[in-house]
């Protein structure tokens, strides 16, 4: 099955690009109200299912024992540029749990934002874990570590119990069985599950049940602090910024991924060639 032009970059008269792209629209009850192309075959969705990984956090209490406000909740969520404000609340989080810096298991790298890694050349410092764009998913799963009881060492391996309660969490919304999905490791060194995208996007309608505290509590967070899950200047903040009703997340290779809360819905969408301008 050859999936559908999702996309189109044109350059005067002629059309210079095309992405192809699957994409498809669920609701609550697993009804499918748009799609196109394929939808069922597996699709890692990478960093769009950060809202996931931080959701078991939310859920075991761990939020509530080291009192992480909306801002931290946030940025538990995001693939964020390395600014301040980033830095800022990332080291908030580890410093509410009573972790060190080098907990970290993400990697180093330079701010993504432009600005914020040319300061820091300004400034003379160098990069550490804490610029990594998913700095803030890590500290919660630190901090999720810390509240278990368990050494946080590790929590990057499929092994752990951060990863196990993550990877459990995901079957439970996806509705999915996570040990036969094809499994990889993501860029930040947590594992990945590749989902079909009827799946993922049925998790992502799921959230917008409002009798789940934690999920309501999470996208109540990122609708008041936007700027957390991306950044200045970047499409998913400034989206959302426009439509504080709606949650989404981008993931690398082409996927973005949402919910559109008061409607009970969730999409999923990937296109063919990993390009982020076409989604």
């Amino acid at each position: 099955m050859e999936n559908p032009i999702i996309a189109e970059v044109r350059r005067g008269p002629i059309v210079e690009s095309r992405h192809r792209g699957s994409y498809v629209v669920r609701n609550l009850k697993g009804e499918t109200h748009l799609s196109g192309g394929d939808i069922t075959s597996p699709v890692y969705p990478r960093s769009a299912m950060k809202i996931f990984q931080c959701l078991p956090m939310v859920q075991a209490g761990a939020a509530d024992r080291y009192g992480l406000n909306e801002e931290e909740i946030a940025l538990c969520c995001s693939s964020h540029g390395g600014e301040p404000d980033h830095v800022r609340v990332a080291r908030s989080i580890l410093h509410k749990c009573g972790a060190a810096e080098d907990c970290y298991e993400c990697g180093t790298h330079a701010p993504a934002s432009t600005p914020a890694a040319y300061q820091l050349v300004r400034d003379g410092e160098k990069p550490g874990q804490v610029h990594n764009v998913c700095s803030g998913k890590h500290a919660g799963m630190i901090a999720f570590a810390k509240h278990l009881g368990v050494d946080p060492k590790g929590y990057t391996t499929p092994e752990h119990p951060v990863q196990k309660a993550i990877a459990a969490t995901i079957a439970q919304w996806c509705e999915v069985d996570v040990a036969k999905a094809p499994m990889g490791i993501d860029g930040c060194s947590v594992p990945t599950w590749a989902l079909p995208l009827t799946q993922t996007a049925l998790g992502f309608a799921k959230l917008s049940n409002p009798e789940v505290a934690a999920a309501a509590r999470i996208i109540k967070a990122v609708s008041h602090h936007p700027f957390m899950v991306a950044g200045t200047g970047r499409f998913d903040t400034r989206v959302m910024q426009a439509v504080p009703r709606l949650f989404m997340k981008f993931g690398a290779e082409g996927v973005y991924c949402g919910t559109i809360a008061h409607a009970g819905l969730g999409f999923a969408m990937k296109c063919d060639d990993g390009a982020a301008r076409a989604v």
